[in-house]
């Protein structure tokens, strides 16, 4: 499949099989995106399922100006805010309630990261503000370009720029305390 845009554009032209794809596709990178907006799988879970239900429901119209992975990435970026400001969330409660993974979250990022590295990389990366766990998350794991992931946080590109280089550089001392050091940072 290429970037999701022709599954989408069957889907609006009445194929559900392309709906079916873009869920697919996105739905372990949506899920774990969103996640570290609100902190809690379960929520986001909820929210990855109100982004594509909005798909399906209000069919927005995805102009091309990015990639659609962008696209759908910044719709489900919108709906996690939007639940955060309903809900008066944003960034209230204690480290230890915020950095705390149930079963089922370790399973979803065992079977999406894959390596024992990468799991490590993952949870050192919860301990970050949520702003560097979002941009490093986004060009990182999703390989999104410095320019599509300006377009997903609504920032420009000097401020991501910027905004990796001080994530990474929080990952690192993270890891450090941990005793861990990543090769690729």
């Amino acid at each position: 499949m290429d970037n999701g845009a022709s599954s989408y554009r069957r889907y609006l032209d009445g194929d559900d099989t392309g709906l079916t794809e873009i869920i697919r596709e996105y739905k372990d990178g949506l899920l774990l995106f969103i996640n570290g907006y609100v902190k809690n799988i379960f929520v986001a879970e909820d929210l990855m399922e109100e982004t594509f239900f909005k798909l399906a429901t209000k069919k927005p119209h995805f102009f091309g100006r990015s990639s659609f992975k962008t696209w759908l990435f910044a719709i489900a970026r919108n709906v996690a805010v939007d639940y955060l400001r309903k809900n008066s969330k944003i960034a209230s409660g204690s480290v230890d309630e915020h950095n705390e993974l149930s079963a089922e979250e370790r399973s979803i990022e065992e079977e999406f990261l894959i390596k024992e590295q990468k799991i490590r990389l993952h949870k050192a990366m919860r301990n970050l503000k949520s702003e560097y766990y979002q941009v490093l998350y986004l060009t990182y794991f999703e390989n999104f370009s410095n320019a599509e992931a300006a377009s997903v946080m609504k920032k420009n590109k000097r401020q991501i720029e910027n905004l990796v280089y001080r994530a990474k550089q929080a990952l690192k001392a993270e890891l450090e305390k941990e005793g861990f050091k990543y090769e690729e940072l």
